[in-house]
C-alpha cells in the first residue's frame, strides 16, 4: 500500500484521470529539464562574462557538447529500460521485483560511469581531433572534457536514480534536488572562474560537484523509500535476469539517441572548421534551442511512464488514450515554446555572447532547426 507521503508526491497513473495526471507529471519534468539547461548554460555564460579567455573558452566548451551527448546518450538509454521496468512493476504490484530492479540499476549506473570515465578521460584529445576541433581551442576543450568525464560515475548514478523515481510517478523530488545542486553549480562556477581563474576546468569541476550533491540526495531518498523503489544494501548487485531485461529495452533506446548524436558530431565537425565566431554562435544557439526540445521531451517521458504502468496493469485502452493525449499536449506546448523562443531569440542569444555576428548566425541556426521539430515530436512520442 502507498503511504500518505507517497500519495502526495507520486501520481496515480493507473487509476487517475489521464489528461490531468500527465500534465501534473510532465510539468515538474519540464521544469527540471529547463533548470538543468539553465544551470548548464550558466557554464557558458560565466565563461563568456568572467573568463579571461573570452570567446575561446566558450567555443572550447561548445566544441565538446556533441561528443559528450553521444557518449552519455548511449549509456543513459539504459536508464529508459529502468524507467519502463519499474513502471511496469508498479502497475502490476510487483514490489519485490521492483526493488531488485532498482538495486541492479544503481550498480549498473556506477559501472557505466566508470567505463565512461576511462573512455572519456583517455580518449578526449583523440576524439576532439577526429571532430576537427579548432587548434586554437583544442587544449582548453581537452581540459574541460577530462574533468567532466572524471565525474561520470556520479552523473550516471543521478540519471538512473531519476529514472527510478519517474517510474513510480514522482517527478517533483528530482526537481527539488536539481534546484539544490544547480544553485551550488552557479556559485561554484563564479568562484572557480572569477576568483580562482580556472576557466574551462573550473566550470567542469563545478558541474561534477553539483551533480554529486544531487546524486547523493537522490540515493538517500531511494534508501529511505518504504515501497516499490526502496534500496537495500544486500540488493545492490547485478541481477542477470533484470540486467538482460534492462538491456533489451535500454540498448535500443541508447543506440537511437546515439544515432542522432552521431549526426550532430558530423555537423559539429563541420562547424569547427568555420572559426571561433561560428563555433561560439552554434554553442549559444544550441543552449537556446534545447528549451523547446526539453518541453517536448517532458511529454515524451510522461508518455513512456504512463504506457509502462498501464501496460503492467493490463489496461491497454489507457495506453492508447495516453498516446493521443500526449501528442496533443506536446504539440501545443512545443508550438508555444518555439514561437516564444523565436520572438525573443536575439535577446536570449545575447545572454551568451554580445557579438552581433555571433547573434545573427545563431538566430539563423534556430530558424532552420525549429522547422524540423514537429517531425521530431511525432517520432519521439511514438517511440516513447
Amino acid at each position: 500500500m502507498l503511504t500518505n507521503v507517497k500519495r502526495k508526491k507520486e501520481i496515480d497513473i493507473v487509476g487517475g484521470p489521464i489528461l490531468k495526471s500527465m500534465i501534473l507529471y510532465a510539468l515538474p519534468l519540464i521544469a527540471t529539464n529547463l533548470l538543468q539547461l539553465l544551470f548548464n548554460a550558466a557554464d557558458v555564460a560565466v565563461l563568456g562574462i568572467f573568463s579571461e579567455s573570452g570567446d575561446g573558452a566558450v567555443a572550447a566548451v561548445g566544441a565538446t557538447g556533441s561528443l559528450i551527448q553521444l557518449i552519455i546518450n548511449l549509456f543513459v538509454g539504459l536508464s529508459v529500460g529502468t524507467n519502463v521496468l519499474v513502471a511496469r512493476c508498479v502497475g502490476s504490484g510487483e514490489t519485490e521485483r521492483s526493488q531488485r530492479i532498482v538495486g541492479c540499476s544503481v550498480v549498473t549506473s556506477l559501472l557505466c560511469g566508470v567505463i565512461l570515465l576511462f573512455v572519456g578521460f583517455f580518449g578526449a584529445r583523440v576524439f576532439l581531433i577526429w571532430m576537427k576541433c579548432d587548434p586554437a581551442v583544442l587544449d582548453m576543450a581537452v581540459k574541460y572534457l577530462k574533468v567532466y568525464f572524471l565525474g561520470m560515475p556520479i552523473i550516471m548514478l543521478y540519471n538512473f536514480s531519476t529514472a527510478v523515481l519517474r517510474g513510480v510517478g514522482d517527478t517533483f523530488r528530482p526537481l527539488i534536488y536539481l534546484v539544490i545542486g544547480g544553485i551550488a553549480n552557479v556559485f561554484l562556477n563564479v568562484f572557480f572562474v572569477l576568483v580562482l581563474k580556472k576557466d574551462v576546468e573550473g566550470v567542469a569541476i563545478a558541474t561534477v560537484v553539483s551533480n554529486a550533491v544531487s546524486a547523493a540526495i537522490l540515493y538517500s531518498r531511494l534508501r529511505k523509500h518504504s515501497g516499490d523503489i526502496h534500496v537495500e544494501l544486500r540488493k545492490l548487485c547485478i541481477d542477470r535476469r533484470v540486467l538482460g531485461q534492462t538491456l533489451r529495452i535500454g540498448v535500443p533506446a541508447g543506440v537511437q539517441s546515439a544515432m542522432f548524436s552521431v549526426s550532430n558530431i558530423v555537423i559539429q565537425a563541420a562547424v569547427n572548421t568555420l572559426g571561433t565566431t561560428v563555433m561560439a554562435a552554434s554553442s549559444a544557439a544550441f543552449n537556446v534551442e534545447v528549451f523547446a526540445y526539453y518541453v517536448m521531451n517532458g511529454f515524451t517521458q510522461a508518455c513512456t511512464t504512463f504506457v509502462g504502468q498501464n501496460y503492467g496493469a493490463g489496461q491497454l485502452t489507457r495506453c492508447r488514450k495516453t498516446l493521443k493525449l500526449s501528442m496533443l499536449e506536446a504539440a501545443a506546448a512545443l508550438g508555444a515554446t518555439i514561437v516564444l523562443v523565436l520572438l525573443s531569440g536575439h535577446f536570449l542569444l545575447s545572454l551568451f555572447n554580445r557579438d552581433p555576428a555571433v547573434i545573427a548566425i545563431g538566430y539563423t541556426r534556430l530558424v532552420y532547426i525549429f522547422a524540423a521539430y514537429p517531425f521530431t515530436m511525432i517520432y519521439e512520442m511514438l517511440s516513447g
